[in-house]
């Protein structure tokens, strides 16, 4: 194996690894037997740690049901479900990987969502349970300023993800200069780049890409300013696919010392806890299927394969109007579908659109937080009110239901039906559902399957074989 010049192994979080980091993807997308192997392998594995699977005593998957009647007591069987399916992974991936992990060679590192509901909760139990086992904790989706506090009283490093040196400064002053020693890396997660949740902010256009190496060149700085070494990590999460295109990267005195987080290829390995159907449908994706977008409930843009199940929430939104709840300005027409009894009034030309698709099927109108009205068929409304009543709390706020972690027990606002329940389809496609009828996140990089001669043949590889293939450049 002929090592790409400027790669070598490097000292993170007190650990020897290769400079390769496997991304952390959402709901048991990552489990025990991916990052176990990665750090078999030599690398940092990142165990999912947002509603990871536990198992019967035959080896089963234990499904999430919820059997409680109300959202706050079916909050506490998620956390329940998070905390066991979390500490058995970790505790598979160890036992998995000891041999190398007792040497001081590999790393095990949890990923968790600071806007998952009950994330502090679900960090306090799973480390509780995992002492000695768990190197560190990898936490976006968020400002995450209890991180730290939290990862040093259990003695592990912390990752946080952040996509500016903004919002690293931010961190840094309030919570993270108090246990720098903790600091293990830094991710710098490119908005435009990563697959699934992303940090892309109201001041940056999502549909004008910036450079990377500026913004990361700018988080050095920033960290250099507050004290930081050099040899503390800056990771770099998305569109890494091989490393020769990064050379400019290695060894760079601007940037100092540089890892990067490979998120889209281990998902086709043989180790991936994904279905073999999104195994095979990674390799049918062709460049331009991965839609930058703001469905989610989290309300943060995330990245995901434009399939029909994103297609239909394209089009749901696309079936919107304004309204008034009286006759003004040029909200002069009465509604006359899709609400029944109800009075709105909304402009002549969205009173002829909304006629057109009451006739093309989409009969009833539902209410968003921004007053205005989509139209949907009897079935999907059916669907999103069902989806919004079984909700479990699996966000810090929720905007698709309505919830939040308060004494209130919801954000004020009304429950969106332009968004989705996001607990329930990644939990689908990642135990088998249909992957054109769920979420599929994936990074912008993703159609390169399909032209990548590692790939040739429908040729999928071991962990090991990719961690080696990545070390050559390729």
């Amino acid at each position: 194996m002929t090592i790409l010049q400027g790669i070598g192994s490097i000292t993170m979080g007190g650990r020897e690894v290769w400079p390769l980091v496997e991304g952390g993807k959402g709901v048991a997308a990552t489990n025990h037997q991916s990052s176990g192997a990665w750090a078999m392998a030599g690398g940092v594995g990142t165990i999912s740690a947002v509603n990871a699977d536990s198992y019967d005593p035959t080896g089963k998957i234990i499904p999430q049901v919820y059997n409680a009647l109300t959202r706050r007591e079916r909050h506490e069987e998620l956390v329940e479900y998070a905390i066991e399916g979390a500490a058995q992974q970790v505790t598979r991936a160890y036992e998995m990987a000891s041999s190398e992990l007792q040497r001081g060679i590999g790393g095990i590192n949890i990923n968790v969502l600071w806007e998952m509901g009950g994330a502090q909760r679900v960090l306090h139990g799973v480390l509780e349970r995992t002492k000695g086992m768990v190197n560190g904790v990898t936490c976006g989706a968020g400002m995450p300023y209890k991180l730290s506090e939290i990862a040093a009283h259990y003695g592990v490093h912390y990752y946080p993800i952040i996509s500016s040196a903004r919002a690293f400064r931010a961190l840094w002053k309030r919570a993270y200069s108090k246990a720098a020693e903790w600091l293990g890396a830094v991710v710098y997660e490119d908005p435009w780049l990563a697959g699934g949740h992303n940090g892309l902010s109201n001041a940056e256009d999502p549909r004008v890409p910036q450079d990377p190496y500026p913004r990361v060149k700018d988080l050095r700085a920033t960290m250099r300013e507050t004290g930081i070494s050099d040899s503390v990590p800056i990771i770099m999460a998305g569109g890494v696919w091989r490393l020769d295109e990064w050379t400019d990267w290695l060894d760079n005195p601007e940037l100092g010392t540089i890892v990067f987080q490979f998120g889209t290829r281990p998902l086709l390995t043989k180790e991936s806890p994904i279905p073999e159907g999104w195994k095979a449908r990674l390799m049918t994706l062709e460049k331009g299927d991965v839609l930058l977008h703001k469905f989610s409930p989290t309300g943060f843009y995330s990245s995901a394969v434009r399939n029909p199940f994103l297609r239909d929430l394209e089009a749901r939104s696309e079936r919107q109007v304004a309204f008034s709840t009286t006759a003004t300005g040029d909200h002069q027409f009465q509604l006359d579908v899709g609400v029944g009894a109800k009075r709105y009034w909304v402009t002549r030309d969205d009173l002829l659109r909304a006629r057109e698709w009451h006739g093309e099927g989409f009969t009833d109108a539902l209410k968003t937080p921004d007053n205005t009205l989509v139209f949907v068929t009897p079935d999907s409304k059916a669907m999103i009110r069902k989806d919004q009543a079984d909700c479990m709390g699996c966000l810090s706020q929720c905007a698709f239901s309505g919830s939040a972690a308060t004494e209130t027990n919801t954000t004020g606002r009304l429950a969106d039906p332009r968004s989705f329940c996001i607990q329930k389809t990644l939990q689908d496609i990642a135990h088998g559902g249909d992957t054109e009828q769920n979420l599929m996140f994936g990074g912008h990089s993703a159609y390169r399957f399909a032209s990548d001669p590692f790939y040739s043949n429908g040729f999928v590889p071991t962990v090991k074989q990719l961690v080696d293939r990545i070390l050559t450049g390729a």
